[in-house]
């Protein structure tokens, strides 16, 4: 006896300091550790905050439910184990229990409809948002294994970093994204800033999100997509107003052309690199890789898998399965000059 009190007692500071942890790292503000990170327990948004409080609610539920259950069963063993003195007598058997039967059908049922009405309002005030005025329009199209992101308002195509501006509570400015796929099924998902979203061919989606603290915001594809699809990564740069109408500015102009990187240009357009991505300005307009038009003004290179570095972006030209094996961006095989001038042309596309 002294034992079962003993583990239960035990059990008990185990769930304690489970919940406590959780809620903590849920309630923790914008100077927490994991701000920009993945953790669903700091949303930065609207959809992220009402899929958080739905989460706590269910697991509230769910733990009620198990504490519950766990203690009638330690009761039932306690109080109604085999004793020396039973003789190997069977217990009282209990039959046609009205009460029991009413309470094990009707308990359930009314904790899963509370369950299901919680989670269908949560989806329909998602879901059904409308769509402000003022909003913000992105097109993310889904690509093994990276990211396209179309600004049809804004003229403006980049790729696997997204630029959104804060919204403010009391001058709500959301963002829309239209998903796409270009290929198969992938999935958008930045957890501090809303759900899982599936990237389906020829089924459009959508999703959006109204952030309240800038930074940068971690995501990825959460949904098996290929070799590749673990550094299928996505950066989402939440920006104070100024700030994203300065970086719309600076998408919406062309490239600088640069006499000393003309050989680079050359090397370039006389390449397959032309037949796969586009630079603006030039004869350059394929469709099968990234936008480098304004390649230098990303952090990362690969959807995330390496850093925006002259040594990183001369090896992913060189050799890209040294970065992203399993890419499908071939290797140019290019010489040492050609690669150098190449890389030289590339670090000018600001």
């Amino acid at each position: 006896m002294l034992r079962i009190k003993s583990r239960l007692c035990c059990s008990g500071r185990i769930a304690l300091l489970v919940f406590w942890s959780a809620r903590a790292l849920w309630a923790s503000g914008p100077d927490g550790s994991s701000v920009h990170g993945t953790n669903i327990f700091v949303p930065a948004s609207t959809p992220a905050k009402s899929i958080a409080d739905l989460s706590v609610f269910v697991l509230v539920i769910t733990g009620i439910i198990f504490l519950v259950v766990f203690t009638l069963l330690v009761y039932s063993l306690v109080k109604f184990r085999a004793r020396g003195t039973d003789g190997g007598r069977e217990p009282a058997q209990v039959y046609g229990s009205t009460q029991i039967e009413l309470a094990w059908t009707i308990v359930p049922t009314l904790i899963v409809v509370v369950l299901f009405l919680a989670t269908a309002r949560v989806i329909h005030a998602i879901q059904d948002a409308p769509e402000p005025a003022g909003a913000v329009q992105v097109t993310a199209i889904g690509h093994q294994y990276w990211w396209e992101f179309r600004y049809p308002k804004l003229g403006i195509v980049t790729a696997n970093e997204l630029h959104i501006p804060v919204s403010d509570p009391s001058h709500p400015t959301p963002t829309f994204l239209q998903l796409l796929s270009a290929d198969t099924d992938h999935s958008f998902w930045v957890p501090e800033l809303g759900g899982k979203t599936d990237l389906i061919p020829n089924h459009p989606n959508r999703m959006w999100m109204d952030p309240q603290r800038t930074g940068v915001f971690v995501g990825q594809c959460a949904q098996y997509c290929g070799t590749q699809h673990a550094k299928m990564l996505l950066r989402v740069s939440v920006d104070q107003p100024a700030d994203f109408a300065a970086w719309v500015r600076s998408q919406q102009k062309p490239p600088v052309e640069d006499a000393g990187a003309s050989a680079g240009r050359r090397v370039f357009e006389s390449n397959a690199c032309m037949n796969c991505h586009t630079v603006g300005g030039t004869p350059a307009d394929g469709r099968f890789g990234p936008d480098l038009t304004h390649l230098m003004s990303r952090t990362t290179i690969a959807a995330g898998a390496a850093e925006n570095t002259h040594k990183n972006l001369r090896l992913w030209i060189q050799d890209p399965s040294a970065i992203k094996p399993g890419s499908l961006m071939p290797a140019m095989k290019l010489t040492d000059a050609d690669l150098d001038a190449i890389v030289s042309y590339m670090e000018t596309l600001n």
